[in-house]
């Protein structure tokens, strides 16, 4: 029998017969099942948790809800996404699914669309949509090429502002490498960027002078104190090293804030012995790694040939965990020209890692990798757990175990913002027909 569940709006409650994961619960108590979960219940007051108590007598209706034995979940935390970047698909799609034919694309669309009102609309569209879906906090890359950062970064602060307290919202500059050549525009970027309370960002590539342009990149970032974020050997290339690379950097320049490392695929075709090192000095260096499963499963080993692809772009992610590596994952592009799908929900991209990672037999504490993990790589305190004392933000599912929760959207799942239910409304896609030229997705087609 499917059980109602409604939050009061008012008041105290508890939620009884709830299932805790213990890897995203520190106060749990008390035994747990074969994939970490307890029953309990959650007292709620004031908007935030007031106890976490083993299974027992419950306060009688309509104070006391019964969950019968649903999954609550902490509110996501989602560490790489490209705001700046989402639903531009219906103007400007992927002529083929390559990488380069989303660069070449996304780079198009830029230069003729990326005004103020352009991105601060798509910015806002997203986050209402990662919202309804249950996500707490989330870092988005900013493309910062000239003139594009004197557009971007002003919009991200005001978004910043509009979003405070609904969802945490960071930013990260977003450049090739070979950027940082141009030392005084380079310099003038991480200003902005210490201005804005953003992280430092680049992109690496296996250039000649790679090395001098990541200790430019280290010594500005410890010049303004900012935090460091790269992407890194998104390619099948054996000889990208680029990961080894800047934990060679962070260990040359014994750098003491937090770096996370996107994508890294190249390292899962890499030999057993250049594995070992590379992972060795990014566990010595303190570095964090984030796996993009949806979109690299779309981007990498996308054959001319029409061939099936042969591997499937996910970094290592277990042989980092086993070394003490932090590691996550996140959504990264969402109806862009680098993915042409997605819609911010970490549910679906842990659904979509434990399918194409292995979080699973043992579960273990991967349930961290979408929550209280990349809440730490963010610098958030409080964030990613559910604690006695601790905001009441939460998502309340119908699934009862892993098997159940992953196995349909749980497009009714419950968020709960300061102890109380948000309302879940998805934003329609036709908002944005007239910046898309009122195309709706259907280029040429009559609608």
């Amino acid at each position: 029998m499917t059980t109602t569940v409604k939050i009061p709006t008012t008041g105290w409650y508890v939620l009884g017969n709830a299932r805790l994961h213990q890897s995203l619960t520190p106060d749990l108590d008390g035994p747990v099942d074969r994939d970490g979960f307890a029953l309990v219940d959650i007292a709620v007051a004031d908007g935030r948790i007031k106890g976490i108590a083993p299974r027992g007598d419950r306060p009688e209706p309509p104070r006391a809800i019964d969950l019968a034995g649903r999954i609550v979940l902490p509110r996501f935390v989602d560490c790489h996404t490209h705001l700046d970047k989402g639903h531009i698909w219906p103007r400007m799609p992927n002529p083929d699914g390559s990488f380069m034919g989303a660069l070449d694309a996304a780079g198009s669309d830029r230069l003729v669309h990326w005004s103020a009102e352009d991105v601060a609309r798509r910015m806002d569209f997203s986050l209402r949509t990662a919202y309804a879906h249950g996500t707490k906090a989330i870092r988005t890359h900013l493309d910062s090429i000239a003139p594009q950062e004197e557009i971007s970064w002003p919009v991200f602060a005001e978004m910043r502002e509009q979003w405070r307290g609904r969802i945490e919202l960071q930013a990260a500059s977003l450049i090739g490498i070979e950027g940082v050549r141009e030392e005084t525009w380079f310099a003038k970027l991480a200003r902005r960027v210490a201005e804005a309370r953003g992280v430092l960002g680049a992109v690496t590539y296996m250039v000649p002078d790679l090395d001098v342009l990541l200790d430019r990149v280290f010594r500005a970032a410890i010049d303004c104190g900012l935090d460091l974020d790269f992407h890194a050997d998104e390619t099948e290339d054996l000889a990208a090293v680029s990961l080894r690379r800047i934990a060679e950097a962070a260990l040359r320049h014994r750098f003491e804030g937090k770096i996370l490392v996107g994508h890294c695929c190249a390292l899962s075709r890499q030999p057993d012995r250049e594995v070992k090192v590379t992972l060795d000095r990014a566990a010595a260096a303190g570095l964090g790694v984030v796996s993009l499963p949806m979109c690299n499963l779309y981007l990498q080993d996308r054959r001319a040939d029409g061939t099936t692809p042969r591997w499937r772009g996910v970094t290592l992610l277990h042989e980092m965990k086993v070394r003490g590596i932090p590691v996550a994952v996140a959504s990264d592009n969402t109806r862009d020209p680098f993915y042409a799908y997605g819609d911010l929900d970490m549910l679906e991209v842990y659904r979509t890692a434990t399918r194409v990672l292995h979080f699973d037999h043992p579960v273990a504490d991967w349930p961290r990798a979408v929550a209280a993990t990349p809440a730490d790589m963010m610098g958030l305190d409080g964030v990613g757990t559910l604690t006695v004392g601790g905001p009441a933000d939460l998502v309340i599912f119908r699934g009862r175990s892993w098997t159940e929760l992953l196995s349909r959207p749980e497009a009714d799942r419950i968020v709960v913002r300061d102890g109380r239910a948000i309302e879940r409304k998805l934003p329609d896609y036709d908002e944005l027909d007239d910046l898309m030229g009122g195309t709706n997705g259907y280029r040429g087609a009559e609608v």
